[in-house]
């Protein structure tokens, strides 16, 4: 009997090991508790079912990694309008790509194979040369504006499907017809390819930009299969139907286009553009706070600026007023005079210069200006033209307040979750050099 305790008091203890399984440390979920009471004897205690061990493994095919912690607050919302307006977009797809077919001849004996093949060619060739010059014309500009372009771009997407739908009812101008719609889409390629990069590195939290785009990928080939099962369908039941084709198409528009508003307006960009950053240092002015990305993202204009005074939205427009990057042989002869004297007195410190012209402040960089410096001459150009408004001297009053505020007010703008890297503006390719030639002939 004494044997026998001995022997289970020296048996060895109970070994249990918990299975988990997830993709981030802070969302994982217990699969299993396998315990071990001796080499031979091992019991498994399942925790979750078949069931949801698949559905999670078809989630992380639509989700990043990692995720609600691994991307921004900001990522759902837009995502979830994003695919709505994307669906829209399939099933009116459908309804243009019927009537274009039906425009260049499909199904009748007439078509030759020949001139249908031309006419695509033709329609594709400008939507290319389109693209390639819109690049060109606005390429540098898509990043800053990142939210105002997204917005463009369907707008333009849905004129180029418009045009498709209008071609066949105008025969004798078919071909010009396509081309304008083609070429209306090729700017559409290029801008939301373009800021749809830019929102990626947005919404990436942990360096998973590739991830969060490669899941973007599989949201947008979803929401493509049942935007062309729905598209199909209404194709099958509008067939013949003119007026009931139009009111599908003209409905389907109006929901893209509301759809790609609010996605836009739920982003909050945590970048300085030129309006941020006018908006932000307006606030800072009147109560020395700055606001938070979220609180400016309602304040700010996502419509064309033509467009943007019929919102109400209160946005700050002294951006406006500065000039960032102007050429120097551009300025009139007075200007270029106050231009000199003040590189004359500032050229061994100076990294940009302010000129004033009337109500309008130009930036002039110097050549060897980095990202940082053009982030703190367009700031002092707004308080210039602030201290403007109030009806203070412009060039002593502006650099005492850089003097004493700026240091604080990047701070601030760090402390709010503002990335103060640099300026997110069109390309600065206008710059200068100065210094100061003795009569000697030596420079310094």
């Amino acid at each position: 009997m004494e044997r026998d305790q001995n022997e289970n008091s020296t048996s060895p203890p109970a070994t249990v090991i918990e299975e988990w399984n997830g993709t981030s440390s802070t969302k994982l979920t217990k699969t299993a508790t396998i315990t071990a009471t001796s080499l031979s004897s091992i019991s498994i205690k399942r925790s979750s079912n078949a069931f949801t061990h698949i559905s999670q493994r078809i989630l992380q095919a639509f989700v990043p990694e990692g995720f609600p912690s691994s991307v921004t607050p900001d990522y759902v919302p837009f995502q979830v309008w994003d695919s709505l307006q994307g669906l829209s977009t399939y099933v009116r797809m459908m309804l243009s790509t019927q009537a274009l077919l039906s425009a260049i001849g499909v199904g009748e004996k007439s078509a030759t194979v020949i001139g249908a093949t031309f006419q695509w060619f033709l329609r594709d060739l400008t939507g290319m040369v389109g693209g390639v010059l819109f690049t060109c014309y606005q390429g540098s500009n898509l990043d800053s504006n990142a939210k105002m372009w997204r917005l463009v771009a369907d707008l333009m997407n849905d004129l180029g499907m418009l045009m498709d739908l209008v071609s066949p009812l105008f025969p004798s101008a078919f071909v010009f017809i396509v081309c304008l719609g083609s070429l209306s889409r090729s700017f559409t390629g290029v801008a939301s390819g373009a800021t749809r990069a830019a929102l990626t590195q947005h919404f990436a939290l942990q360096n998973n930009a590739a991830d969060i785009a490669a899941k973007e990928g599989s949201q947008e080939t979803l929401a493509t299969m049942f935007g062309m099962a729905l598209g199909m369908l209404l194709a099958h039941i509008t067939s013949g139907h003119s007026f009931a084709i139009w009111i599908s198409f003209l409905s389907l528009t109006i929901f893209h286009m509301y759809a790609n508003y609010m996605a836009v307006c739920s982003l909050s960009l945590n970048t300085l553009n030129c309006e941020r950053c006018s908006i932000v240092l307006s606030q800072f002015f009147k109560t020395g706070q700055v606001l938070s990305p979220k609180q400016v993202s309602s304040m700010e204009h996502v419509l064309p600026s033509r467009l943007s005074s019929l919102t109400s939205k209160g946005s700050d427009s002294l951006y406006k007023r500065v000039h960032l990057g102007v050429r120097v042989s551009s300025l009139d002869s007075l200007a270029m005079v106050n231009l000199l004297q003040s590189a004359g007195s500032n050229h061994k410190k100076a990294k940009y210069l302010l000129q004033q012209e009337r109500d309008i402040i130009n930036i002039i960089t110097h050549k060897d200006s980095t990202a940082a410096d053009i982030l703190q001459s367009f700031i002092h150009a707004l308080v210039m033209a602030k201290l403007g408004d109030q009806g203070g001297s412009m060039s002593l009053e502006s650099q005492s307040w850089m003097n004493k505020h700026y240091e604080v007010f990047l701070l601030k703008l760090q402390s709010s979750g503002w990335k103060t890297e640099r300026l997110l503006s069109s390309s600065v390719v206008w710059r200068a050099n100065w210094l100061v030639e003795y009569s000697d002939g030596k420079h310094d």
